[in-house]
């Protein structure tokens, strides 16, 4: 696989910003900063950035309920997400998405969804999109192991298939659906969507490099006329489902042993391949990661909340004329 050094130090900037970003999130809203439910990303950073590293604004995701990691990789802004997740005017959608349901159209981040499996049938319509424009563009869906289970998540294997659509269904099994420890054994979700008609493969989603290579040939074979491609990228759920989740349901010995061995960020630096990237680059990097990250919540913090006059507008879209 050739990665120039340029797209390396992309690759760790996203995966070091999803994990900071994270963090200071779960900091704030421990304090009682932040409203509502947040769901944390961390240790599935590289999958999210080796599915949407080489993505245009003109590719599609949908995302799930934790996907502030998803959001970021596909380039979205980190003033405005956390405008966004702290309800505030300014934010991505006027602070009336917040985390779960937050979206981006300019990045072609179609939107978190706290529905599980809500995201395949949107991501299989803007594939559909994609292949009626003849664009060249691919449309991804991140789908939990839990929301694999969903009839909706079939309907739209079957349909990627039917109408041979450029889109990924991208299988992030970290193996818990909430607070259920799923009784499937590795691959078994890859085995069901290949069962469908599609290539699938089963990838170990702590591994940039390989999840990288994987989602590589999937977009190239959705941009060529390929059709669909499943990944079942197999990571550890490093917190519990929902911050504050107490995970009284995970055996702690068991969850110190996950978490020792499945950090992805170590293991890219690790990694041969990641030499290029040299240790003042590395410090320069994090350095303006948490500037940026510190600027975003000053923002935040002093901006507006809506105003009540704002309670009926981006409910209806209108259209200009008739349709024909």
């Amino acid at each position: 696989m050739d990665i120039s050094p340029e797209k390396l130090a992309d690759a760790y900037r996203l995966m070091k910003t999803i994990r900071e970003f994270e963090e200071r999130m779960r900091s704030e809203y421990q304090q009682g900063k932040l409203p509502g439910f947040i769901h944390i990303y961390r240790n599935q950073e590289a999958v999210a950035v080796a599915a949407c590293l080489d993505m245009t604004n003109e590719d599609y995701i949908a995302s799930t309920h934790r996907g502030h990691g998803h959001c970021i990789a596909k380039g979205c802004e980190i003033e405005a997400m956390l405008l966004e997740l702290a309800c505030k005017e300014d934010g991505l959608c006027n602070g009336k998405g917040g985390s779960m349901h937050i979206a981006d159209m300019s990045k072609g981040m179609l939107g978190a969804n706290a529905i599980v499996g809500g995201g395949p049938p949107i991501a299989a319509g803007a594939a559909l999109t994609a292949k009626t424009l003849g664009n060249g563009a691919v449309s991804m869906a991140f789908i939990g192991d839990g929301a694999s289970d969903q009839g909706t998540v079939a309907e739209s294997l079957n349909l990627a298939v039917v109408l041979q659509l450029p889109m990924i269904f991208m299988y992030e099994n970290n193996r818990y659906a909430e607070f259920t420890k799923s009784p499937k054994p590795d691959g078994r979700i890859a085995e069901r969507a290949g069962a469908f008609g599609m290539p699938a493969e089963v990838v170990d989603g702590s591994d940039f490099f390989a999840m990288y290579d994987a989602c590589q040939r999937a977009i190239t074979r959705g941009r060529e006329g390929g059709g669909p491609t499943a990944i079942e990228a197999v990571c550890n759920r490093y917190y519990g489902h929902f911050e504050g989740d107490p995970q009284a349901y995970r055996d702690q010995d068991e969850l110190a042993q996950e978490r020792a061995v499945s950090d992805p960020i170590p293991r890219f630096l690790a990694d041969p391949r990641a030499a290029a990237l040299s240790a003042e680059s590395i410090a320069e990097i994090d350095a303006a990661i948490l500037a940026e990250i510190d600027r975003g919540f000053e923002v935040t913090y002093a901006a507006a909340d809506p105003t009540p006059d704002k309670l009926y507008t981006d409910v209806y879209i209108h259209y200009e004329g008739r349709l024909r």
